[in-house]
């Protein structure tokens, strides 16, 4: 949240505007890098998603405790393991987290990009559904049209896969429940990525000691320079995860919200023209489908929050 004109002095006037400026700034390179990590995954494609999942989480924890150490705050950290209720919650975001995370290592290892970047895409109209299946709101038009989209989407890409496109599903899937009990965690996004990651170290280190032995596990047979593809997930994690706390407490959500199509975007992108993965018509059609139903729903949203303003002003 941008600073009120009232910590300044006589250019107090000015911070807001160039706080916001410089979120947007950060925002987008935020999303570009959660964007381009695909490419950095896909480096270590000849390993087992699994065990790339459990090498993430562990050292997302120990840079976690790093960052704590540092920012002293460890105290809020803390409170999540002195409550019982809270603890549950964090364990049961944790469980979706890794579902999310282990169901697009797998995607991206195993040549299926573009259906990461279906995902995330459908992941928005996933938040409308849980607002009427668990909040009870009333679907406006827009967002009934714009499920109807994502669902056509799934029905012609279903025919296009010769599948359903079930690592699309899960990943949107995921990442919506994630992201609604998220919401009732009362943590920063960087303590909550804390506590989440605490919470799943100790199964991490378990699974990574008991796949270490096999003949094509990292530590058995990964080269130098994968090994330090494999110590910079935790990085790779966290980083982008503070930047986006930085940005989020600056720009308004109607600004950052559409922002977060960048990372499916540049997946699409990736998966098409540098993994050259295939793109017939008939797929195109289905992607396609769920952008119209996407720029739906952000129009709808923008003009109702651009009303809002004037109402309030």
């Amino acid at each position: 949240m941008s600073r009120s004109p009232s910590s300044g002095h006589h250019d107090a006037g000015h911070e807001p505007h160039h706080e916001q400026r410089t979120g947007i700034i950060v925002g987008f390179a935020t999303y570009a890098v959660w964007g381009l990590l695909t490419i950095y995954w896909k480096q270590l494609h000849r390993f087992d998603a699994f065990e790339l999942i459990g090498w993430r989480i562990t050292t997302a924890a120990v840079v976690m405790a790093i960052v704590l150490t540092v920012t002293h705050r460890w105290t809020q950290v803390a409170t999540v393991f002195r409550t019982p209720h809270l603890l549950g919650t964090v364990a049961v975001a944790s469980l979706f987290l890794t579902i999310n995370w282990t169901s697009y290592v797998w995607a991206v290892v195993h040549d299926h990009v573009l259906e990461t970047a279906l995902g995330y895409f459908i992941a928005p109209l996933g938040t409308v559904t849980v607002g009427v299946l668990v909040l009870h709101e009333q679907l406006r038009l827009a967002q009934k049209a714009a499920i109807a989209l994502a669902i056509a989407s799934v029905a012609v890409l279903t025919v296009s896969y010769g599948r359903v496109p079930y690592l699309a599903i899960a990943i949107a899937v995921s990442w919506t429940i994630y992201g609604y009990i998220k919401k009732q965690v009362p943590l920063t996004p960087v303590e909550s990525m804390a506590a989440e990651s605490f919470v799943l170290a100790l199964p991490a280190v378990v699974l990574v000691a008991v796949l270490a032995g096999n003949t094509d596990s990292i530590p058995y047979s990964a080269t130098t320079v994968q090994l330090a593809y494999t110590a910079g997930t935790g990085l790779a994690t966290v980083v982008p995860l503070m930047l986006f706390a930085f940005a989020a407490k600056r720009v308004p959500l109607t600004i950052i919200g559409p922002m977060q199509y960048i990372v499916p975007s540049l997946n699409f992108l990736i998966g098409w023209l540098l993994y050259d993965e295939a793109m017939p018509t008939d797929r195109l059609i289905g992607f396609a489908l769920v952008w119209a139903g996407l720029a739906v729903l952000t129009v709808d949203s923008t003009v109702r929050a651009r009303r809002a303003r004037l109402v309030t002003t």
